[in-house]
């Protein structure tokens, strides 16, 4: 499934770069409030860019995998968290009111039966992806199904006037598919993609490594492909999240990434498509062991390091208020014109030792 991404505007870009040029500061002195507000304007195709409409999509499903016990908590967790979500009680819920963010919870593959709800899209394929130490996560048929919900609910985003995603998840045993997807795309060692996750002990730790490089062994035919490596070793979420994200940057809607699944899924989605990069806003590095080496393989600089390892968005939902500071900045401040305030260069700063 292909997604046709746009190029940058730099005309948009130009435009916001001559007024950033004119506000009522020194040059630079937002720092990457300005570059953020640069790169929104070349995404978003315009010159004073904007993300006050806002909207989390979590993205959930059960893992077959879960049942090899790389997780330190139940399967049914994720059916619980998804009614927890409905009930407003998630730490997505509270983040997302504060920052004013609309909220969608979309049941991709929950193994439980979730009860209907204003919060939640029933889009269940599956009750979880299988295991892939055993076959496939998923068929192809399923995960390119997985990739069109993803990109479904993205369009339905963008026709209502949403100008920010924050692409999140829930299910039970997806930081071991991350991993997983980690490795297959980046050749990097099981050792540092791998970690504690839910909060597993070492001997939980030591399985999970087990079981990651079981369904790599299983899967190396796969590997070359990036599509095939995704419905190998991925999740339900997995992939309706890089649907979601592909299909949000073809519309020039901002996506912002949350935290090592969300990141992982990124991966993905830049492997079918790499004129994705620039599309996608970092929002932190998390503390799960691989999130830095993963964004350091792409040249990814987070906006926050807040030692988060929760998912959900969360992570996304934090970085929203730098966004909104970002292009507000860029449309509110006044310029050196209309403040009535020099705009000539301030003398060289002196250094050494005053006479």
């Amino acid at each position: 499934m292909r997604f046709p991404i746009p190029a940058l505007d730099d005309v948009a870009r130009s435009a916001a770069a001559a007024r950033q040029a004119q506000l009522t500061k020194p040059a630079g002195a937002l720092g990457r409030l300005e570059e953020l507000s640069l790169q929104l304007a070349a995404t978003q195709g315009r010159a004073r860019p904007a993300c006050e409409r806002a909207r989390v999509l979590i993205f959930a499903a059960d893992h077959g995998v879960s049942a090899q016990g790389v997780s330190a908590y139940p399967a049914a967790v994720t059916a619980q968290m998804c009614a927890n979500f409905c009930a407003g009680g998630g730490a997505a819920n509270v983040l997302a009111r504060q920052a004013g963010a609309e909220f969608e919870l979309i049941d991709v593959g929950v193994a439980g039966i979730l009860a209907p709800h204003p919060l939640l899209v029933d889009a269940k394929l599956a009750p979880g992806s299988e295991d892939f130490t055993l076959g496939p996560a998923m068929t192809a048929v399923t995960c390119a199904r997985a990739l069109a919900i993803g990109a479904a609910r993205a369009r339905r985003a963008a026709d209502d006037g949403v100008q920010v995603l924050v692409i999140g998840e829930m299910g039970i045993g997806n930081t071991t598919s991350a991993a997983a997807l980690m490795v297959a795309y980046l050749g990097c060692d099981v050792e540092d993609a791998c970690g504690r996750g839910t909060g597993i002990d070492q001997a939980g730790l030591e399985r999970k490594r087990m079981v990651v490089r079981q369904g790599l062994e299983r899967h190396r035919a796969a590997l070359g492909d990036a599509e095939a490596t995704l419905a190998a070793l991925g999740g339900l979420e997995i992939a309706a999240m890089v649907g979601a994200m592909l299909q949000a940057a073809a519309l020039r809607v901002t996506v912002v990434v949350d935290g090592f699944i969300s990141s992982a899924a990124a991966l993905a989605a830049l492997n079918l498509q790499p004129a994705l990069k620039p599309f996608l806003i970092w929002s932190h590095v998390s503390a799960e062991r691989g999130h830095r080496q993963l964004l350091d393989a792409l040249d990814a600089e987070p906006l926050l390091a807040l030692q988060l390892r929760l998912g959900e968005g969360t992570g996304g939902l934090l970085a929203l208020h730098l966004l909104r500071a970002a292009c507000r900045t860029l449309d509110a401040m006044a310029t050196f014109g209309e403040a009535q305030v020099s705009s000539a260069a301030a003398p060289p700063l002196r250094t050494g030792t005053p006479s």
